[in-house]
């Protein structure tokens, strides 16, 4: 993004009432074909709450003089003028950990995320995250979100989960992409390897909350919003699991973990929300010995397999698939194996 960018806007071209001034502003912008066309051409876009930070930032001048007070009345002035700062850089720092790219332009990048990486630093995983990952990628690419230079997270696979993933470059692309995940206008796809044999189709409807007895769980709560989980039944390894794949309608943390747990089916090899097959169960040495030669799979047999949706930038169709990695395909030939 090149620096600086101003935009102007004359408060008596606008049929606005004289409000505070993150509200005039928002509503100005959103009207403006010069504003419009100026965001558009270096990838931005502001939210109120953007604005307000500008604001605060005394990036916002009225007639030539600061104001850093949000709620600031604008009647009896004459011209507002924006002045973007450059991007902040990233608090998180670059680290040359190798990615998968499925799709790569100048708006957003596809890639395959491998299980045991976790995708933001959080307490607990400082470093060596995905976003470490891809600010040493992307580099100067960034052009900045939300004032920083950082890629924009519009959805999450759990440390566990491995599959294909979208990452914003750009402000605008991040706001657009958000706006398609929160209105479900794309298709995600999911294969899991469960605990026995479900109905060959089904859909669960029940709402998802955090945990009242463990706060690093989520659980089928009242209290939670709706989630909505479809499924069918892909292949069947009897009488010990069987491969779905599941189709998410709604975008809950830990959607289908818990979704699946709460029907007895959960994922093979989640130490969250599954439980453990015990060999014990069966007399059949066979069967025992295939419980026993699972137990490498150190995660969740969860992937996300297919991500298909409206480029945020160019609105043209984009579908990419990821195909099931080693780790499951090795799971489903020991369940495979005959006698």
């Amino acid at each position: 993004m090149v620096n600086p960018i101003k935009i102007s806007l004359s408060i008596k071209d606008f049929d606005i009432p004289y409000d505070r001034l993150d509200v005039w502003v928002t509503e100005a912008i959103k009207v403006s074909s010069y504003a419009k066309q100026e965001l558009n051409d270096t990838n931005l876009s502001l939210s109120r709450s953007r604005i307000k930070k500008l604001i605060e930032g005394k990036n916002i001048k009225i007639d030539g003089v600061e104001v850093k007070d949000p709620s600031f009345k604008i009647k009896n002035s004459k011209l507002i003028t924006i002045q973007f700062p450059p991007a902040d850089n990233p608090i998180p720092l670059p680290e040359n950990i190798d990615l998968e790219i499925l799709y790569e332009d100048q708006y957003i990048i596809i890639l395959n995320k491998q299980a045991g990486i976790v995708v933001h630093p959080a307490p607990g995983s400082p470093n060596g995250t995905l976003v470490n990952a891809l600010l040493y990628h992307c580099g100067k690419s960034l052009e900045g979100i939300g004032g920083v230079k950082r890629p924009g997270i519009v959805h999450r696979l759990d440390k566990n989960t491995s599959g294909v993933m979208v990452v914003a470059k750009t402000e605008t692309a991040h706001v657009n992409l958000c706006k398609t995940f929160s209105n479900h206008d794309l298709d995600r796809r999911y294969n899991a390897i469960v605990w026995g044999q479900p109905a060959n189709i089904g859909i669960i409807e029940k709402p998802i909350g955090r945990s009242a007895f463990n706060r690093k769980k989520m659980a089928i709560s009242l209290k939670g919003k709706m989630a909505i989980t479809k499924w069918k039944v892909l292949d069947v390894y009897a009488p010990l699991a069987s491969l779905i794949e599941c189709k998410l309608e709604t975008g809950k943390t830990h959607q289908i973990r818990v979704h699946l747990s709460d029907i007895g089916h959960s994922v093979i090899g989640d130490d969250l929300y599954g439980n453990s097959l015990s060999e014990n169960k069966y007399r059949d040495s066979f069967y025992k010995e295939k419980i026993r030669s699972i137990k490498f799979l150190n995660r969740q047999a969860l992937h996300a397999t297919k991500l298909s949706l409206n480029h945020p930038i160019t609105k043209k169709y984009i579908e990419f698939i990821s195909p099931l990695p080693k780790d499951i395909i090795q799971l489903i030939e020991i369940f495979k194996k005959k006698y």
